[in-house]
């Protein structure tokens, strides 16, 4: 007879830190303080600034109800879009969205299982192949709300990136 351990192990998610390393110590990146994972919190909030701000552009030059209120006027398609090319562009370039930034958040590239002590790869942006794999799998959302043991989304994940504090 199946006991509910067969049936339902993959809930479990993926292995556990190990005793003693907080979140993001088998990335290589720090337990606390910058460059340590950003809080689930922040990244929230970076993203409803991203969103309102996409939503405003959206507004104001694809209008497809020209009698509402600025951030409910604009075309969702357009919206997507504008979010998409916002996410791409800059955490491609500069590694990280106006919202990450206010926020104090920056994306970087993370080599699971390698302690890289070289200052260069902690400050650089991940480029953009990363970021357009991070941006598609963002805007399909499912991606983005799949989380590893460590608090990383799938969508950071497939792209070898993590959201940290600056």
């Amino acid at each position: 007879m199946a006991d509910r351990g067969d049936l339902s192990s993959w809930l479990g998610g993926g292995p556990a830190p190990e005793p003693g390393g907080g979140r993001g110590v088998r990335l290589g990146l720090p337990d606390a303080g910058p460059g340590s994972l950003a809080p689930l919190g922040r990244r929230v909030v970076a993203l409803v600034i991203d969103w309102v701000a996409c939503l405003a552009i959206s507004g104001a030059f694809f209008a497809s109800v020209p009698d509402a209120f600025l951030l409910s006027r604009g075309n969702p398609l357009a919206t997507l879009g504008i979010f998409a090319l916002e996410n791409v562009l800059l955490v491609g370039s500069i590694g990280h969205t106006l919202g990450h930034r206010i926020v104090g958040l920056r994306v970087r590239r993370v080599f699971p299982g390698q302690k890289r002590d070289d200052a260069a790869w902690a400050t650089m942006a991940p480029g953009f192949l990363s970021a357009l794999a991070r941006t598609v799998l963002l805007c399909l959302v499912v991606p983005a709300v799949v989380w590893d043991s460590d608090g990383r989304g799938l969508h950071d994940r497939v792209a070898g990136t993590a959201i940290v504090r600056r």
